[in-house]
């Protein structure tokens, strides 16, 4: 997978004399869960110390046993008190921060109160994260650059001009947060009935959720597939692609099945959409790892939606067909390196599929905290499990219910299809209800298999099913039989 060029350049990079631009000694992990384990193994590789921070909630999450030290912060929202993160990062001796996703992640001003306590923020200049995070003034900066967008209007409080600037645009459309993330703070509109509704309860959910009332009217793409570029930049302004990921089954805008590369892409249009997301983190001043998101209609024409300046959950799948490890590579731009390969250097191999395994109902997704009792996971060629569980250990109730990401990387797409359906049948988790049943479901569909599915597929999907339709997942002997 790896190229001449790169596989020259990792050599190098072994060989370097001692105090170039050093890897730090000391990084503090400011998450918790399947990320936090993930970024803790990348740093031991590297040869990084690391610093757990760890929630009342979380003092038995395998995090803290994996890390070289571990503080605990407090109540179960503590992973969001940056003032604490900060105190901890400095008495620790720690150098940087990974934010790794979710919490602060996206949080611009904990990244300059970082640089202000002499810590590195790993991941992009606060600058970068309020112009990016704005999803508002990124289209603005996006359409003035001529790069394609679907049609938008900022609105206010106005009634009757929000009124008058949805029926311009053409129902049904979408209403947005202009500071939202993660699929939060979307309503879709059908018609001028539900438009004063869902105006105010978008407004009072961006308020709560983003600190930010503002809201936009944008054109809504039917039957469309999301696609997403990984795009990575240093501090000179060099900025790759690393490929694609389809990440259309999804449910109320939460991804759940990721696979790269993306299917049913012409050439011709791969390469337009690789220079477009090369572009959009040229205009918006990026560096280190980020996500350039399009939407894609029925004759693929394509429009970008938004950036995304933090590691993706899904950045499993980028690493297995690239061979890269992300984050080792935002470690090491962080620390001041530069990309050291080109865009020819990339290569690419196989086909990836990356299920992520949530303590939900399978049909309602209803969260289902509890005690893990029984946990296990598959293993063998082209598997891969990111995951913080183990026997015995609780599933808080006041975080996202991800608890494991299970990936299968093949030479084609029939064969991973075929090696995650065998990898989710081995998956045990006994105590909280797991969505494996659904994955299981949707894998086997004739719509996913020919690659026909959009992002409304797994909605009219769980509609049409009942709990009996389910495949039933492995239960392993009892212990006492």
């Amino acid at each position: 997978m790896l190229t001449a060029g790169l596989k020259e350049w990792l050599c190098g990079r072994r060989n370097r004399p001692q105090g170039l631009m050093p890897i730090f000694k000391k990084v503090l992990v400011a998450n918790r869960g399947e990320i936090a384990v993930r970024v803790i193994r990348s740093c031991r590789r590297l040869g990084i110390a690391t610093v757990a921070v760890y929630s009342d909630a979380d003092a038995e999450s395998l995090h803290v046993v994996l890390a070289d030290e571990a503080v605990p912060i407090g109540p179960p929202l503590a992973y969001l008190d940056a003032s604490t993160i900060i105190n901890t990062a400095r008495r620790t001796g720690a150098q940087a921060v990974h934010p790794g996703y979710g919490f602060l992640a996206e949080n611009a001003d904990f990244a300059e109160a970082c640089g202000h306590a002499g810590l590195t923020f790993i991941g992009p200049s606060p600058r970068t994260i309020r112009g990016v995070g704005d999803k508002l003034g990124a289209k603005q900066m996006l359409a003035a650059a001529g790069l394609p967008v679907l049609p938008f209007v900022a609105v206010d409080a106005d009634t009757a001009l929000v009124e008058r600037k949805a029926a311009e645009l053409g129902y049904p459309l979408m209403l947005k947060a202009a500071g939202g993330g993660g699929g939060k703070g979307i309503r879709l509109v059908w018609g001028p009935g539900e438009l004063a509704g869902c105006f105010e309860t978008t407004r009072e959910k961006a308020a709560r959720l983003f600190c930010d009332e503002r809201l936009y009217l944008e054109r809504y793409l039917a039957n469309c597939r999301h696609v997403e570029f990984q795009v990575m930049a240093d501090s000179a302004g060099r900025v790759v692609h690393l490929g694609e990921r389809n990440c259309s089954i999804q449910r109320k805008h939460q991804k759940l099945i990721e696979e790269a590369p993306s299917p049913g892409l012409e050439p011709a249009v791969r390469e337009a959409m690789a220079r477009v997301a090369v572009e959009a983190a040229r205009v918006a001043g990026y560096t280190t790892a980020g996500t350039v998101e399009f939407l894609l209609d029925e004759h693929n024409g394509f429009f970008v939606v938004e950036m995304n300046t933090r590691l993706q959950v899904e950045h499993t799948v980028t690493e297995a067909v690239t061979g890269f490890d992300l984050v080792a590579e935002q470690i090491r731009l962080a620390a001041g390196e530069s990309l050291g390969y080109r865009q020819e250097d990339v290569s690419f191999s196989g086909w990836a599929l990356q299920c992520r395994v949530c303590a939900e109902d399978p049909l309602t997704f209803l969260p289902s905290p509890g005690v893990v009792r029984r946990v296990h996971f598959p293993s063998g060629p082209g598997v891969r499990v990111d995951s913080h569980l183990y026997a015995g250990c609780p599933v808080p109730h006041h975080y996202d219910s991800l608890l494991a990401k299970i990936v299968f990387h093949g030479r084609n797409r029939e064969q991973a299809i075929a090696g995650m359906q065998q990898a989710l049948r081995e998956v045990v988790i006994e105590g909280p209800v797991t969505n494996v049943p659904l994955h299981l479901l949707v894998l086997s569909t004739p719509v996913f298999r020919q690659a026909r599915h959009d992002t409304a597929f797994l909605e009219r999907l769980v509609r049409e099913t009942r709990p009996a339709d389910l495949p039933r997942p492995l239960r392993l002997p009892s212990p006492e039989s």
